[in-house]
């Protein structure tokens, strides 16, 4: 599973020293610049992914390593988010390894019967979640920019969950902790929406990649539960 810590005290603390400083226009100014930073992340995370399915064996060869030198990417990503030209760099190689160590899954999937229609409805369902998840998020009265602690702690217990259950490679658990993953990201949307809004993320780096992570692990567990209810497992 694709998941991944991130610092939500941060981001709380953020939104309660940050948000009173920021005019509106400064506002809208931040969340224009970090939606276009979305969207250039999920095109370099699809380049990543087009270019590591033809070589997915070596990369799942060396899945450990690579692994570590894309948590290494997102934790220095922290460090020079105020750095013109780095952050941007350091934050393009990191979505295109979050790409990259994709291809595993997305070549596996290819190689059922009908995987590629697999790919195609897990992403359309994800992005169908992701823009009724913004829309509810714009659109609500309910403020869930308070729910970073127990949104976190639900993240390590299924984190925790997953790593027992890659010892116990039990199907329906699996099942279970990937509708938890739907479900936990699908509310993080809302989280991350709101903070963004709000200007609670210090850069647009910030909401840029939080949005960005929410679709990935969305659509690495989708994708998960459409390969296992195909049934070629």
């Amino acid at each position: 599973m694709g998941l991944y810590d991130r610092d939500y005290a941060r981001a709380e603390h953020a939104f309660e020293s940050k948000n009173t400083i920021k005019s509106d226009t400064q506002i809208v100014s931040f969340v224009k610049e970090t939606y276009k930073l979305f969207a250039a992340s999920m095109m370099a995370g699809a380049v990543g992914a087009y270019v590591g399915v033809p070589m997915a064996g070596t990369i799942a060869d060396y899945f450990i390593p690579l692994f570590i030198f894309e948590i290494a990417l997102l934790i220095g990503l922290h460090f020079v988010k105020h750095k013109p030209g780095i952050n941007l760099m350091v934050m393009f190689a990191f979505v295109f390894m979050t790409g990259l160590m994709l291809a595993p899954l997305l070549a596996k999937t290819l190689g059922m019967s009908g995987g590629g229609t697999i790919i195609g409805n897990a992403f359309a369902m994800t992005a169908v979640v992701f823009g009724a998840m913004s829309f509810y998020a714009i659109k609500t009265t309910k403020d869930f920019t308070g729910y970073g602690k127990p949104l976190m702690i639900a993240l390590v217990v299924i984190i925790l969950f997953s790593v027992v259950n890659m010892f116990l490679g039990n199907p329906m658990f699996s099942v279970i902790i990937s509708g938890a993953i739907v479900l936990l990201f699908s509310i993080l949307v809302i989280y991350d929406t709101q903070n963004i809004i709000k200007g609670a993320y210090e850069t647009p780096i910030d909401g840029a990649i939080a949005l960005y992570l929410d679709f990935l692990n969305i659509f690495t567990a989708l994708l998960h539960l459409f390969g296992m209810f195909k049934g070629d497992d």
